[in-house]
């Protein structure tokens, strides 16, 4: 109210608010895109079967999708800021419901791939605008608490996504088997669609600027160079192009850095403005992003593997094995909130310290349980995990975004989602890539332990990089 009437007596509108309704509609397709880079995993075998795919297509229906999503994740936030992030937010949410109906009735394994990869774009026009919107539309406490349940959203999707698709796969709902996983997007995007014309506000940026055509080339070449071979290389045999393309990556991000350096000097509008990264908190929460979001995807992705085919259980049994970490990610994210508000930004370097524990007691319990791994022996160390996961993702987002301008939520957001999203993907090739190469030499239990060694010296990293952000959030 007091707001209003400020902007009354100085003549300037008053910004658009996200109410209550509004948030959960936008976390909620938040939550669609992040399920569906998850889900997919523990259908694929139905998927191999039905379509008659070999690996390498298989690989392609979680890669095309995850890398069209990272490409164009920068430019969906520009589009949002230059366009309106509700329209932005309406076609993408439209088009993901749309994609994830062509993934379900898909007749064949290309056409799969062709609509995974569809999907991925509509995902990167939908997400950022669900970030660029939170920083707009809310401001002080309010703005803590959305960007405080957005991590969480962010959080539990990725758990849930792969228990989820457990679930829908045993279920076989109607006949459908594996297609369930997609077409369950169907009826929530519509429900999303309907909420989000009443309850989601329309914010832009006041001075809108126009998309860098050359950025948005480079930008999209230098993370497909990066990414294609990493997760196409093990399935393929590395063949020539992947060791080309990854010799390339390091001279494709300079170009890209050196072009939109020189675009910002001659006062024209970079894809990725270099002076963003002039603030400390954004480039220290990137930084710690990489790590944190690297061993997430990773450690979903072996202990999927482990549980499924060493420990022999089923989907749903390999899906309710990670509740614990579910459950306790979910109060500990509602508990984050006033935690910070406490102690400030000690509380990631608490959590860091928390999962590493959580992944010892996993490391213990499949040094000696093995291979009657299940809910019961992963129980210990899930739960303190996912209290440990809990105190950094949702505070390390609130960093990145605390002191990026309104005008600029939606490329800020972009920065940051494409940060992440490379990571999911890049830790899934890395770890994944390491697990199964050490399986054939070392056994299934021996390469989930040291995976999950790996894994821990990530968290400590993460640990020790979170000693150097500032006591408090802006």
């Amino acid at each position: 109210m007091t707001e209003t009437l400020t902007s009354h007596r100085t003549g300037t509108p008053a910004p658009p608010a996200l109410g209550g309704l509004g948030l959960f509609t936008v976390l909620l397709a938040a939550a669609l895109p992040l399920i569906d880079f998850f889900i997919v995993n523990v259908a694929l075998p139905s998927i191999g079967h039905d379509l008659a795919a070999s690996e390498s297509v298989l690989e392609l229906v979680v890669a095309g999708y995850g890398l069209a999503y990272a490409v164009l994740l920068v430019l969906g936030g520009r589009l949002g800021d230059l366009f309106g992030r509700r329209r932005l937010f309406l076609g993408g949410m439209a088009a993901f419901g749309l994609t994830s109906l062509a993934c379900g009735l898909a007749p064949t394994a290309w056409t799969l791939v062709a609509a995974r990869v569809a999907q991925g774009a509509a995902s990167a026009a939908m997400l950022p605008q669900v970030l660029a919107t939170i920083q707009s539309a809310t401001a002080g406490p309010r703005r803590a608490k959305a960007m405080g349940l957005y991590g969480a959203t962010a959080g539990l999707s990725m758990v849930a996504g792969q228990i989820l698709g457990g679930v829908l796969v045993a279920a076989d709902i109607a006949g459908t088997g594996w297609r369930s996983v997609f077409l369950v997007n169907v009826p929530v995007v519509v429900v999303g669609l309907i909420l989000a014309a009443r309850a989601v506000p329309e914010t832009r940026a006041q001075r809108p600027e126009p998309v860098d055509g050359p950025g948005t080339v480079l930008l999209a070449a230098t993370l497909l160079a990066l990414l294609a071979p990493l997760t196409e290389g093990r399935s393929a045999g590395w063949p020539l192009w992947t060791w080309l393309s990854l010799a390339a990556f390091p001279f494709l991000a300079w170009t890209f850095y050196a072009v939109e350096r020189r675009a910002d000097r001659r006062g024209r509008t970079p894809l990725v403005p270099p002076s963003l990264f002039e603030l400390t908190s954004l480039r220290r929460g990137l930084v710690l992003i990489v790590p944190f979001a690297c061993g997430f995807s990773g450690f979903m992705f072996v202990i999927a593997m482990a549980l499924q085919r060493g420990a022999g259980l089923g989907p749903v049994r390999a899906g309710l094995a990670l509740v614990p970490l579910a459950v306790t990610f979910f109060f500990a994210s509602i508990a984050g909130p006033r935690l910070v508000g406490r102690y400030g930004t000690r509380v990631v370097t608490a959590g860091s310290l928390l999962q590493g524990i959580g992944l010892v007691l996993m490391i213990l319990a499949a040094r000696h349980s093995w291979p009657h791994l299940d809910f019961v022996t992963l129980l210990p160390g899930g739960a303190v995990a996912g209290i440990g996961q809990a105190l950094q993702l949702p505070v390390i987002f609130r960093i990145v975004m605390s002191e990026v301008p309104s005008a600029r939520a939606g490329v800020g957001s972009g920065v940051m989602l494409t940060t992440q999203q490379s990571s999911l993907a890049l830790g899934v090739a890395t770890l994944g890539t390491l697990f199964l190469s050490l399986v054939p030499g070392m056994g299934m239990r021996d390469a989930l332990v040291a995976t999950l060694l790996v894994q821990l010296a990530g968290v400590a990293l993460t640990g020790l990089l979170s000693l150097r952000l500032p006591r408090t959030i802006g």
